[in-house]
């Protein structure tokens, strides 16, 4: 199958290079511009771990100022990706989620729950979920950085736009709600939206087909679990 990844540049990049190890096609097509935010300030002190809900985050604290006082931190993971991302930017003590916020939500009240611990949460600047208030209730407090901004595009990439006009895409993959909002948006601005409608869309989560169904997209099928591996053995079952 030839596909449209929607990923921001570096992850779609990757997973192209899966579909294409298991014979897909894939158009990349990113939707967000992620940018580091090195000027924000982080403060180390008290703080028992790290919490990152996405590889973004990794290779932007990277470039931060401060990576070298927190670098020793054990950091917790939302999934595999991200983790492979933080052992990257030189963190060593690192431990996987494997799943989505609230795994990563329910990881850290079973590390530091019982001894109301300071975690520091390295964010980007749209968040889906709050992960302060999950963790409230449990006596882990949140100390949230904002290492990097995604921009939303205003249209589909020129590659993106010519594939879909001539019918040469079989599905889409969309691994984020605001990803998924962003490509409805972009189909409508640029008069492709019956188009987009007709393809099959593959999401990591019900959440992130909420926007398709909201949108009237009927082919809209789930990955079993919210990771990566699940998406692409939901292709080989469709």
């Amino acid at each position: 199958m030839r596909l449209l990844v929607t990923r921001p540049q570096a992850e779609s990049e990757r997973t192209a290079a899966a579909l294409r190890a298991r014979g897909h096609e894939a158009v990349v097509a990113p939707l967000l511009r992620i940018e580091p935010v090195t000027g924000t300030a982080i403060d180390p002190q008290s703080v028992s771990a790290i919490l990152m809900t996405s590889a973004n985050a990794a290779r932007a604290v990277a470039a931060h100022p401060r990576l070298a006082d927190i670098r020793h931190l054990p950091v917790l993971a939302v999934g595999r990706q991200t983790a492979e991302a933080a052992r990257a930017a030189g963190f060593a003590d690192v431990v996987s989620a494997d799943g989505d916020a609230a795994a990563l939500a329910a990881l850290a009240v079973g590390r530091f729950g019982a001894r109301a611990a300071r975690l520091l949460y390295l964010a980007g600047s749209d968040r889906a979920r709050d992960l302060a208030a999950d963790l409230a209730p449990h006596g882990v407090s949140i100390e949230t950085a904002v290492v990097y901004r995604a921009t939303a595009v205003e249209t589909l990439p020129a590659e993106a736009r010519t594939a879909l006009a001539a019918s040469g895409l079989a599905g889409v993959l969309h691994y984020s709600a605001r990803t998924a909002a962003i490509f409805v948006q972009c189909a409508a601005r640029d008069g492709l939206i019956e188009t987009v409608r007709g393809l099959a869309h593959y999401c990591l989560s019900r959440r992130v087909a909420q926007a398709l169904h909201d949108a009237g997209f009927e082919r809209v099928l789930v990955a079993a679990r919210p990771d990566e591996a699940a998406m692409l053995d939901l292709l080989a079952s469709s």
